[in-house]
């Protein structure tokens, strides 16, 4: 049973892949997704991985192999007790014709979060605003509006001004988004420029709006593609924001004994703030701000 929880937010800042391999589309090498919505994530086993290569360079080994477990040739002495999921999409930015880009998301990806949320202990003092129609968005302002409209890519919705959108924004920007005062112009942006969109809406742009980007390597003496050195790879874009339920139990090492909570703290006591997910790390990929907001609730 799991001692202690909260959520890890992650806030994109560089173009993200993690990747799942070679694709059967028409991207060569497309991102991790949820095989029933398609919605894009970053699978749990990565994220342990960068967080324990992080954890490496500020614990003792001790500790170390508590949080995480031994290494694969001891792997069958104890597990580790630190437990994080997939982490999940939550705002998708889709470019607009008014503020520049929208943050974006539904109904069913909020609903989905809060149930996450409780989950982990966490207390969301908003509720789930009623489901817009496929041709609205629903917006707490006018930093989207054109005219009348709101334009996001080629398409055009109708506005509908919910007080529970700026709730939700507001939210968001001070429990989710990262610490800093550089992140203050963004804290402030992002209740005006939220738009709660039709799940089916949300879902293509998540579908069809991120990055996909041709890539190439060269031959180095004559500076030309090398044969068969062509592909594409898809990304992420900057200032996606994932969410991942951490759940944390007792330790089973015998020589570092620490309880779910005093596991969750050494996460975060860390101070990590910032680390890089995914591939393609020597070009300036997957750089992601991370936040940690430790549950209320006790056992899960």
């Amino acid at each position: 049973m799991f001692e202690a929880s909260g959520i890890l937010f992650i806030y994109v800042e560089t173009p993200l892949h993690a990747g799942t391999g070679r694709g059967l589309s028409g991207v060569d090498l497309p991102i991790q997704r949820e095989r029933v919505t398609g919605y894009p994530i970053v699978q749990a086993s990565s994220l342990k991985g960068r967080l324990r290569a992080e954890a490496r360079k500020r614990l003792p080994d001790k500790e170390l192999e508590a949080l995480f477990g031994p290494d694969t040739e001891r792997a069958s002495e104890h597990a580790g007790a630190l437990s994080p999921g997939d982490a999940k999409l939550l705002l998708f930015p889709v470019r607009s014709l008014g503020g520049v880009f929208a943050w974006t998301t539904s109904c069913d990806v909020l609903a989905r979060f809060r149930r996450d949320a409780a989950i982990a202990g966490l207390s969301i003092p908003w509720q789930v605003p009623s489901e817009p129609a496929p041709g609205e968005a629903l917006v707490s302002g006018e930093d989207l509006l054109v005219g009348d409209r709101v334009v996001l890519e080629e398409f055009t919705f109708s506005p509908r001004q919910e007080n529970e959108v700026a709730e939700i924004g507001r939210w968001l920007a001070n429990h989710a988004l990262p610490k800093g005062d550089q992140y203050r112009y963004w804290k402030e942006a992002l209740p005006r420029r939220l738009a709660v969109l039709h799940k089916d809406v949300f879902r293509d742009f998540a579908l069809f709006s991120t990055e996909v980007v041709t890539r190439v390597r060269l031959e180095p003496e004559r500076k030309t593609v090398a044969e068969g050195a062509l592909w594409t790879e898809e990304y992420l874009p900057v200032d996606t924001l994932l969410y991942a339920p951490l759940m944390a139990t007792p330790t089973r090492a015998p020589e570092c004994r620490l309880s779910g909570k005093q596991v969750l703290e050494k996460v975060l006591n860390s101070k990590l703030t910032h680390t890089v997910l995914g591939g393609d790390e020597t070009v300036g990929r997957g750089m992601v701000a991370l936040r940690l907001v430790q549950g209320e609730g006790g056992a899960v």
